[in-house]
């Protein structure tokens, strides 16, 4: 009887080791910069386009300047090779996706009866920031072991 030998997943870099986490995270990070300037919300009242950098009368504020500063500060976590950085990478990612959720109320909640139309940048606010958070979470790390005392 032929028996089929089971592969080892622990030796492959299929789910256990993620190769090119350190890579996807970056560029998400990158494409959360360029989504900033994206249109995130149309208003039929005023016929403008909200962005992460504009909104009428800054009434929402600039969210588009703190995405930008934690897609930095997370690259530049990604590529330390620490132990303490990828913790801090896993808080920073956690507060990406809390601000990308309250960005996402914000800008597209209804006011005065009207609803705003919501464009594909409201969208990658939400879904960058998680699949970041999905890299940090799988990091490519090698560990050196502690010597013996």
């Amino acid at each position: 009887m032929l028996q089929r030998k089971l592969p080892d997943l622990a030796g492959t870099n299929f789910l256990f080791r993620m190769k090119y986490s350190k890579w996807i995270g970056i560029l998400a990070c990158i494409a959360l910069g360029i989504a900033c300037y994206l249109p995130w919300t149309y208003h039929a009242d005023v016929h403008k386009n909200f962005t992460g950098f504009y909104s009428e009368q800054s009434a929402y504020g600039k969210p588009g300047k703190t995405f930008i500063f934690l897609a930095v500060v997370a690259i530049a976590l990604f590529l330390a090779q620490k132990v303490w950085a990828q913790r801090t990478l896993l808080f920073v990612s956690g507060v990406m996706i809390a601000y990308g959720i309250k960005s996402y109320i914000l800008y597209t909640s209804c006011y005065n009866a009207y609803c705003p139309e919501k464009l594909p940048g409201i969208y990658l606010i939400i879904f960058l920031p998680l699949i970041i958070f999905m890299a940090s979470l799988f990091p490519d790390m090698q560990l050196k072991p502690k010597p013996e005392e």
